[in-house]
């Protein structure tokens, strides 16, 4: 069984490329994605240029996730769902989570 390596890395300043991304592709078939509240606009356009079959995606900005889902739309993905969860019962504050699958 192959040792996977784990590393942190500031994936807004510093996104994985679509070349690094493509070992990845040879075992897993998805991403989960969970970027703080100025999105990840930089990583889901390298994400669509790597052809990353599913994406399923969590964020606590709507604003963000929308414009990073305009993105992914425009890449040929297609937004299977979006769900709203109230994480944190006593604030105003909410996740979207959604799932996205390259059309095609």
């Amino acid at each position: 069984m192959k040792k996977l390596k784990a590393e942190v890395r500031d994936l807004f300043r510093n996104p994985l490329l679509p070349q690094a991304l493509k070992p990845f592709g040879a075992f897993y078939e998805a991403a989960v994605i969970d970027p703080p509240r100025a999105g990840a606009e930089a990583q889901v356009t390298h994400l669509a240029a790597a052809r990353m079959p599913v994406i399923a995606y969590v964020s606590c900005n709507p604003v963000s996730f929308a414009r990073d889902a305009k993105i992914l739309v425009a890449a040929g993905y297609l937004l299977n769902w979006v769900q709203v969860g109230d994480q944190f019962r006593w604030s105003a504050h909410t996740e979207v989570v959604a799932s996205f699958t390259l059309d095609g």
